[in-house]
């Protein structure tokens, strides 16, 4: 019986310093960001003598200044454009090649699937220099459209690594059954395969939205006109004239607006994402 309760306290004790660690966790998380936001609404004074309290009033001019003055909503619209762009192209490449290599036998299989697998090795930074001396030959620079789609091509490693893991996992009966209804390779992918791997592609939707959205180095280094710059290169350039015209509320109002989007969409998929990779994407 002592035992017993030696180990029941063992096992209380270890509870409460996890949970302690993951509050721990969780404020130094979840504090900067409710800083930020706190931030974006106080005025400039506010901020440099009392820069820990809540703001006394609502200041949405700073929201204002940041989207107009700072040019934040035209940045926001290309962030979006490129952003939508840069998913349709990425889906259209990846979901038939993850398919088709998780699901056939052919010649040359294995080989092709060990290149995706030796991409997911080499950093997107590595290739900046040759991809701008390319587009730079092929008059391609300052192009929303060709940024889209470096941006789904870099990334289409990971993708068909992650789709290949799910369609594995599905039962080729269900193939065989659309095939006996008449259904072609496409149809079967698409009317079948994909909805039963819902979870993978609301994965891949998650982690292509927030890479492309917080892309920084392809954005700067390829778009060199300030009409056509995404998100992140406009906070980058917000927060070095604000930093000298002394308008804080601004700078913090443009970098709600960078992190909102996809907190929300990350709190709006995040049941499926976390289902998704427990249900076998990162399997190999």
């Amino acid at each position: 019986m002592k035992s017993k309760s030696k180990d029941n306290k063992k096992i209380n004790v270890g509870n409460v310093v996890t949970r302690l660690i993951l509050i721990i966790a969780s404020i130094l998380v979840v504090y900067p960001i409710f800083w930020a936001f706190a931030t974006s609404f106080k005025t400039n004074r506010e901020f440099l003598t009392s820069p820990w309290k809540l703001p006394s009033g609502l200041h949405w001019e700073n929201y204002t200044n940041a989207l107009v003055k700072g040019h934040m909503g035209s940045y926001f619209m290309n962030s979006i454009g490129i952003t939508i762009i840069a998913i349709v192209v990425l889906l259209a490449l990846a979901v038939p090649a993850a398919y088709a290599l998780s699901r056939f036998d052919f010649k040359f299989n294995k080989l092709i699937s060990l290149v995706f697998m030796g991409g997911l090795f080499v950093s997107g930074s590595y290739t900046v220099v040759p991809l701008f001396t390319l587009m730079n030959k092929m008059h391609l620079l300052n192009n929303r459209l060709m940024l889209a789609i470096l941006y789904s091509v870099t990334t289409l490693p990971f993708n068909i690594y992650l789709l290949s893991g799910f369609f594995k996992g599905i039962s080729k009966e269900y193939e065989a059954a659309a095939s006996i209804d008449g259904c072609g390779y496409f149809r079967t992918l698409y009317s079948v395969i994909v909805p039963m791997a819902k979870p993978g592609m609301v994965t891949v939707l998650m982690f292509a939205f927030m890479s492309y959205w917080n892309e920084y180095i392809l954005a700067f280094t390829m778009i060199r006109d300030d009409t056509k710059k995404t998100l992140s290169v406009g906070l980058k350039n917000l927060m070095e004239v604000q930093k000298y015209a002394t308008d804080w509320g601004a700078m913090f109002a443009g970098l709600v607006l960078v992190m909102l989007p996809t907190m929300i969409f990350y709190m709006a998929v995040q049941k499926k994402l976390t289902g998704g990779l427990s249900l076998g994407g990162l399997k190999g």
